[in-house]
């Protein structure tokens, strides 16, 4: 007979491994109330929403150029973008064999809590707030940057839109460093975001309306974006000279990888497209298709993207903060690089449209798994919408915005989108040895090894970053910690009241049904 402690410490370790069945999690979404009204193109259009955005109005630059922390690809990042489609092919197919069994929200964490159990679906969920709802910030920051671009187009308005006060278009630290006049309270400086914090704001409200209201305000966002760039591609390939690829790689391998890791910024939320599987129709077709679909579609528009603009100029003159813009007034064509900033505007605010509502279905399927406050998981009577988490989300995103820097955000939300990958991955090759014969309408093709394939790739593009970015790689163990602390302190307890009303509805379920049985 075992002690009482030792007894204790097995039923202790027996809960942390302990897995959901994917027919709970779909008997659990059966009941939600989230209504379904997105096909394959709404899908294609969320990925691209997510996809397209900060990775080519923002981030290409320091991709191509590097940054005091990290080397830059130069004209090479063509091959860097190659990289990551092909890292990023391989995870999506797994999110696609996975959202084709598994229809319901909630994503990678609901993957994990199947195949490894509940500790580490509490951390993948905590890793995807690390990847959505950080990136967020770092999106949002980088709409600030371009409203004020598009404001210094117009003479005609205040000083004040066109040159705004650096307390209010940035995060407390950028704002403290910048050296300008900062107000203070009570001999506290008043620092904040005030642009970013608005759009937030404003998807908040978006989100809170609907999904299908969402996804029809992402249709217009890509709609202009993608014509932007398409503008870009054909008036700047009249300006592309070959001298200007040479040198093609100046920091070699390294910066091949290092413009990889940037880059990798730009495909954060693609797989978000695997939250919103609880509200598709059909999402045993329909997921595949968004996800492998959206991915293929922008990596060949980041590529071309790339050529034009390193052909354009040479590298030394790309701009860090708005690289797009500034080529087109690199050759003359200052008219465009107002049409730049609305297209940048409409990218990022598509971009944060995804990100925000990752966020929102990630905490929801949390919160109906007993690991968040029960109050969470209530559904609009109205819109069928998780409102209470929206907002609540919303004001956590809104306060992180005073004092995160936007480059270490990015960088924390790249670390959680690898990790999230890999998993995924790992995932998929337990369920294909634990489960069989569960049925798979869509299957990754050369499994075990495209799976492995994906967990390689990620895993070497991570171990890469973390030796070369100092501040991010420091933080990411943190955040990994403070996720430890949170779950020991409240979400293991909160998951015991939850599986105990589960297992007495169960017994009163049975023993109605054998009262019956009896009569």
């Amino acid at each position: 007979m075992q002690s009482p402690i030792k007894c204790a410490i097995t039923n202790f370790i027996s809960n942390l491994l302990r897995k959901k069945n994917p027919d709970e999690f779909l008997e659990q979404s059966a009941q939600g109330g989230l209504k379904k009204t997105l096909n394959a193109f709404d899908l294609i259009i969320l990925g691209i929403s997510a996809i397209i955005g900060a990775g080519i109005f923002v981030m290409i630059g320091s991709a191509v150029i590097g940054t005091t922390e990290r080397v830059g690809a130069g004209p090479a990042l063509v091959l860097s973008i190659s990289l990551v489609a092909i890292a990023c092919i391989f995870p999506a197919l797994c999110y696609a064999e996975f959202a084709s069994m598994i229809p319901v929200s909630g994503s990678a964490y609901i993957y994990t809590f199947a195949t490894m159990g509940e500790f580490a679906a509490w951390m993948m969920g905590w890793v995807l707030m690390l990847e959505y709802a950080i990136g967020t910030i770092a999106v949002a920051a980088s709409w600030t940057g371009y409203l004020i671009k598009l404001f210094e187009g117009f003479p005609a308005l205040p000083e004040f839109l066109r040159n705004p006060p650096v307390w209010m278009i940035n995060d407390y630290q950028t704002a403290l460093a910048s050296g300008g006049h900062i107000p203070h309270i009570l001999g506290i400086p008043i620092c904040f975001n005030l642009p970013a914090m608005f759009v937030i704001g404003i998807i908040c409200l978006v989100l809170l309306k609907g999904i299908q209201e969402s996804a029809n305000f992402a249709k217009i966002m890509v709609f202009v974006k993608v014509t932007v760039i398409a503008l870009f591609i054909i008036v700047g390939a009249f300006y592309v000279r070959p001298e200007n690829w040479v040198p093609f790689a100046p920091s070699g391998i390294k910066g091949i990888l290092m413009g990889a890791f940037a880059i990798f910024y730009a495909y954060i939320g693609f797989d978000a497209i695997s939250t919103a599987a609880e509200e598709t129709k059909n999402p045993q077709k329909n997921l595949p298709i968004g996800l492998i679909g959206s991915l293929i579609i922008c990596s060949v528009i980041y590529c071309l993207v790339t050529i034009v603009l390193t052909g354009m100029m040479p590298m030394s003159a790309i701009d860090l903060k708005a690289p797009i813009a500034h080529a087109m007034s690199f050759v003359g064509q200052d008219w465009f690089a107002g049409a730049i900033a609305i297209g940048a505007l409409a990218g990022l605010t598509s971009v944060l449209l995804v990100l925000q509502f990752g966020t929102t279905r990630i905490l929801y399927a949390m919160a109906r798994d007993g690991f968040l406050p029960s109050i969470m998981k209530k559904v609009h009577p109205k819109y069928n919408t998780p409102w209470i988490i929206t907002i609540l989300s919303t004001v956590l995103m809104l306060i992180g915005s005073l004092f995160i820097n936007m480059q270490v955000a990015a960088e924390l939300a790249i670390f959680g989108t690898f990790s999230s990958f890999i998993i995924v991955c790992i995932g998929i090759l337990i369920l294909r040895k634990t489960e069989p014969n569960r049925p798979r309408p869509f299957k990754v093709p050369l499994c075990p090894w495209f799976p492995i394939i994906g967990i390689v790739f990620c895993s070497g593009l991570m171990i890469v970053a973390l030796r070369e970015v100092q501040t991010a790689s420091k933080l990411f163990p943190l955040w990994l910690v403070i996720g430890i602390v949170i779950y020991f302190a409240y979400g293991y307890k909160s998951n015991r009241k939850q599986v105990a009303i589960q297992l007495k509805r169960l017994e009163e379920s049975d023993s109605n049904n054998q009262q019956q049985t009896t009569v």
